[in-house]
């Protein structure tokens, strides 16, 4: 496993900016030796000192021959009022990878060491700036991509979640509290309100903890994405529809059947739904080693899929290709899109049934007609509720998710444990449910959790 070092007075250094060409490029440094490395490598004009909080004019020069490196803005932020609570020093220099890497080199050169990623948010965790669930809605605000997602990780970050969480190890601490009164003294019968209002802080504290963990689903589509597959036969509009959901062409559209011989996949944001888009190969019997291969990959896409787009050529009589695809949707969770409504319909919507699902929308992707109630029918499907949470506080991750539900499980059996086992029963079973509940902040954990999530962190952060 690597090791982290973050005890010892060390001092890190790395790019706070993402490599390539740009108008600016930031190097970070945090650590006690922060400043005095600043303070070697940086010149101003009139031979000012960098001062707290205020960025300041100049050069980056090589210490020993005094040769300019860069022209720079340095901005020094002294502990505490810093990220990471530590000393830090940023040099906003020219973006691009020859000063990013010079600047880099000499702040390394000085005796600062490369930071591991995400060691920066792990610095500020260790410190107390952020608890564990804030530091997770760091990586999640950097990589949201909408606006609903960014909306979602932003109001973590400014502990959203975690003051949810510390709600219910209240209701937990001051159910403990009576219980451990009648521990303590056992030679007086515990009364009846203490008794009842014990049993309706565990009560609204197990409702609680269920009510959260069950938004895991709605939290991981916005976190992470919903796994979009448009499935069909071939040349019923699969490609044309990604195009014109994209409002670009990014997929080969031609009469030929079979033009599509692998998943593309594309990122698409539907009502501040983060969508992966995945238009896949025609299904039907294979031609070629290829199409075979890439049909095979459309079936995996579709029974991997968080949502499927089930097209159909409404201007064609029904295949027996279609009946394939519509068989394999009696368990997913599917929009039947009947595209080129452009042209005259060749078949009657009876013959699908009368069930209403899966839903169906009417489309023609040339012509972008429909395409608004697609929209409306994707987030719908996708969500259940169709609406964002407005108060933006839901569980996105599994291990939120876990320590949520293992709570629940404790307090149930805390509750068994009050009307038939000793007080010290229903004690044991609570402190648990509390240890569950603070895994989620960081106040309980393990090396190896920290390590899996700061790892996921870009280096630099």
């Amino acid at each position: 496993m690597k090791a982290y070092h973050m005890t010892g007075g060390d001092t890190i250094a790395a790019p706070a900016t993402p490599p390539g060409e740009g108008g600016i490029g930031i190097v970070r440094i945090s650590g006690p030796r922060a400043l005095g490395i600043a303070e070697r490598l940086f010149a101003s004009p009139r031979g000012r000192r960098p001062e707290s909080h205020r960025a300041l004019y100049g050069h980056i020069v090589e210490p020993e021959t005094g040769e300019p490196v860069d022209e720079v803005l340095l901005l020094y932020m002294k502990a505490p009022r810093t990220y990471t609570r530590e000393d830090v020093v940023e040099v906003h220099c020219h973006g691009g990878m020859v000063p990013l890497s010079r600047v880099l080199s000499l702040a390394l050169a000085q005796g600062a060491r490369l930071a591991e990623p995400g060691e920066f948010t792990r610095r500020a965790f260790l410190a107390g700036r952020l608890d564990l669930c804030q530091a997770e809605a760091a990586l999640d605000l950097i990589r949201a991509k909408t606006e609903a997602a960014g909306h979602l990780a932003l109001s973590q970050l400014e502990g959203g979640l975690s003051g949810r969480v510390r709600e219910l190890r209240e209701m937990l601490l001051l159910a403990a509290a009576h219980l451990e009164a009648s521990i303590d003294f056992p030679e007086e019968e515990m009364e009846l309100a203490s008794m009842e209002e014990m049993r309706r802080l565990m009560e609204a504290a197990r409702d609680g903890a269920a009510s959260l963990a069950g938004t895991f689903r709605e939290g991981r589509l916005f976190r992470d994405g919903v796994k979009t597959a448009i499935v069909g036969r071939p040349n019923v509009g699969k490609s044309s529809l990604l195009n014109a959901l994209l409002s670009r062409s990014r997929a080969i559209v031609a009469e030929m059947p079979g033009t599509t011989r692998d998943v593309i996949e594309e990122h698409l944001s539907i009502r501040g739904l983060p969508l992966l888009m995945m238009d896949t190969a025609g299904i039907r019997g294979a031609r070629d080693m290829v199409e075979e291969e890439g049909v095979k990959r459309s079936l995996k896409a579709l029974t991997d899929a968080d949502l499927v787009l089930a097209v159909l050529d409404a201007s064609v009589p029904l295949a027996p290709e279609d009946r394939l695809v519509l068989d394999r949707l009696s368990d997913r969770n599917a929009v039947l899109v009947l595209n080129k409504c452009d042209l005259p319909m060749a078949w009657e919507e009876t013959l699908l049934g009368n069930d209403s699902f899966p839903p169906r929308v009417r489309t023609s992707a040339r012509e972008g007609r429909g395409l608004e109630d697609l929209k409306d029918a994707i987030q719908r499907a996708a969500l259940g509720s169709g609406a964002f949470r407005s108060d933006g506080v839901l569980v996105t991750t599994l291990r939120h998710k876990a320590a949520l539900d293992g709570a629940r499980r404790f307090i149930e059996a805390a509750l068994d444990a009050l009307a038939s086992e000793p007080p010290e029963i229903t004690a044991v079973e609570l402190r648990e449910a509390m240890d569950r509940l603070a895994e989620i902040g960081g106040e309980v954990t393990t090396e190896d959790v920290l390590e899996r999530i700061f790892s996921e962190f870009c280096i630099g952060k």
